[in-house]
């Protein structure tokens, strides 16, 4: 029994041609931030980030439960949670095309 679905198996594989193709996919690096001091540690307060990097040129309101606030900077988006940030993301350049 082991043999005849062994070939039929070799069958299978042997009419699929043999010949496979596969596509290439660039998918942009991601960076996130604080990969450097440029961008708002966390556990800084909203406070200490507006002192430090000025007004957000973007604020959205809180939303949800616990509260995140997102502000929103030229080369960096921050997270807040109640009133301390939780997470600095970089905001990439648009994706070059070749």
């Amino acid at each position: 029994m082991q043999k005849a679905w062994l070939v039929v198996i070799g069958i299978a594989l042997g009419a699929s041609g043999g010949i496979s193709t596969a596509e290439t996919l660039q998918v942009p690096e991601a960076s996130a931030a604080p990969a450097s001091a440029s961008s708002p540690a966390r556990g800084t307060s909203m406070a200490d980030v507006e002192a430090r990097y000025g007004a957000p040129s973007q604020r959205y309101e809180a939303v949800g439960q616990p509260p995140i606030t997102r502000w929103v900077y030229p080369s960096f988006v921050v997270y807040f949670e109640y009133s301390h940030v939780v997470h600095a993301v970089a905001v990439n350049a648009p994706a070059r095309t070749s």
